[in-house]
């Protein structure tokens, strides 16, 4: 059961209103915006079309690489936020000519001020990701939900301000083969509700798009899926490491791809480039990236990456006590880039040429399972309903397999397709945006509806369960959402169905994790080690 839509609506405005004093975008030197036009990228001033020379940039989080004061478990470094790393590159980045940086994750709670008006100063544009390593849109198990709407929200906000921010990544390689093109339905979801986001809160126009890999078997269809129907990318990025050394045009591949995305609908280039299979690398492949015969269809791309790890991409190497050494790798970009001088065309001109240019959805087969049929826009106040209204309710588990065996014990006895979803489908519970603690609190409290439990207590005897008495008093706003659990608590159980014959397509989503327990006592034996018991 869904909350009154004109609840959302107010609390939207409300945020709006509220953040209406950081709408200013900020000067910074005078760096125009740059704007998407139909495929191309201009600068938003002077007309002129806007190539991307940049770099992926973003330090290790290593333990051996983290600076003194870190956190032992933390999981990146935003070099945004770190004054000294950013001022510490910033000649190297100048040096290598480039305008653009690509950052994969950076955080929203601290200021960027600083680091954003120095690259400004040197006329650097930021690319960047909006999700972090806890929290995205997992290829295997994919959702989207409040906690990564929440995350990529706030990114937005932290960053809209600045002039020189290019635009974001809703997702990086989510799909990356044919065992996971299910998994493309959750990105394009958060690309229609970032877009919206930007627009409802009424901050600049700021491109949102993807960057995949360039699988063989999906490429096409991850191409076409990203920019047809009602919902489309802003750009679209492809990370390329097809030319190794010294190749070509014709021999690398990329005269297939030019072709593949001539009259693509929006701005494509390289995400990443820079295959290391000869090294130093000589980046030969950007003679061919800005020259004539690929320009009129790529914007450019980013060479991977600025900082020397063990995988062996970088282009600088940062010592233990802080000094920076060029590589060889370095050197040859730096030259490349010098001579790299793209011939673009005036917007003035293009938009008068353009013409708009739609793909059609691809259609399912054997290498693509992705839905057209898109997940909801998270519903932020319904979940937290939940919590407001659930008898009992989960503590954040640190362990994910604690999860995992939590829910496969108490999806033996209720019916959890509520929280489930399906991409290949198009199918999505009520609750399947609701994250991960709220859903196992969601079955919990099923499970103590469907048993009738008189006691102030949960089904499970285990720590990291609690009794909430708060649902005692439900709020009157959230009594829907609590009706609408108690007739999903008695719903019957989905038993899993035959196998299919050979050669035969059987829908049954959801149904593979939901199974029957024959015993009232599991003992679950993980990386946690715990044990706990059904109270009869």
């Amino acid at each position: 059961m869904k909350l009154q839509a004109v609840l959302a609506k107010t609390a939207l405005f409300s945020a709006a209103v509220a953040k209406a004093s950081q709408n200013t975008t900020l000067a910074q030197s005078g760096l125009p915006v740059i704007e998407v036009v139909g495929n191309k990228f201009f600068d938003s001033r002077s007309g002129e079309q806007f190539f991307i020379k940049g770099i992926a940039y973003q330090p290790s989080s290593a333990p051996q690489e983290l600076e003194v004061g870190y956190p032992a478990d933390t999981k990146y470094i935003d070099p945004l936020a770190e004054v000294e790393i950013c001022k510490r590159d910033l000649p190297y980045l100048k040096k290598l000519g480039v305008n653009t940086i690509r950052v994969y994750s950076i955080d929203p709670t601290k200021p960027h001020d600083v680091c954003m008006e120095e690259l400004s100063k040197l006329g650097i544009y930021v690319l960047i990701d909006l999700s972090e390593p806890d929290t995205s849109i997992i290829r295997e198990t994919p959702t989207w939900d409040v906690k990564v709407f929440q995350r990529y929200k706030d990114v937005v906000d932290s960053m809209q301000k600045y002039n020189n921010v290019l635009g974001f990544f809703a997702g990086n390689e989510v799909t990356n083969d044919r065992t996971n093109t299910d998994a493309s339905p959750f990105v394009k979801a958060a690309i229609r509700d970032v877009k919206n986001y930007i627009k409802q809160m009424g901050y600049r126009t700021l491109p949102v798009g993807y960057s995949t890999n360039d699988d063989q078997e999906t490429r096409d269809h991850l191409a076409d899926y990203f920019v047809c129907g009602s919902v489309s990318a802003d750009f679209y990025g492809i990370n390329m490491y097809e030319w190794c050394g010294h190749s070509s045009y014709g021999t690398s591949g990329y005269r297939e791809r030019t072709n593949e995305f001539r009259n693509f609908p929006v701005p494509v280039f390289f995400s990443e480039f820079g295959c290391n299979t000869i090294r130093p690398r000589p980046f030969t492949e950007i003679q061919a990236l800005y020259g004539t015969m690929m320009t009129p269809v790529w914007s450019g791309g980013l060479a991977y990456m600025y900082f020397e790890e063990d995988n062996e991409y970088g282009v600088v190497k940062v010592t233990k006590d802080n000094q920076v050494l060029e590589l060889p790798d370095f050197r040859n970009l730096q030259k490349e880039f010098e001579k790299a001088r793209p011939k673009g065309v005036k917007r003035s001109v293009y938009e008068k040429t353009y013409k708009v240019n739609s793909r059609t959805c691809p259609e399912k087969s054997a290498t693509w399972k992705a839905s057209e049929e898109l997940p909801p826009t998270p519903d932020a106040r319904k979940c937290g309903c939940l919590e407001q209204a659930l008898p009992c309710l989960s503590l954040s588990l640190q362990d994910p397999m604690s999860y995992k065996n939590y829910f496969e014990y108490v999806c033996g006895f209720v019916n959890c397709m509520d929280i489930n979803g399906d991409g290949s489908l198009g199918v999505y519970g009520e609750y399947s945006d609701c994250d991960t603690r709220q859903k196992l609190s969601l079955q919990l409290s099923k499970l103590y509806l469907r048993r009738k439990i008189s006691k102030n207590e949960c089904p499970i005897a285990s720590n990291d369960f609690f009794f909430n008495a708060k649902s005692i008093g439900i709020p009157q706003q959230c009594q829907g959402v609590m009706e609408d659990v108690k007739v999903q608590a008695n719903k019957k159980l989905v038993e899993p169905k035959p196998a299919a014959p050979a050669g035969k397509d059987v829908n049954a989503a959801g149904s593979s994790a939901l199974h029957r327990l024959n015993t009232a006592t599991l003992v679950l034996v993980s990386t946690t080690a715990f044990i706990f018991h059904l109270l009869l």
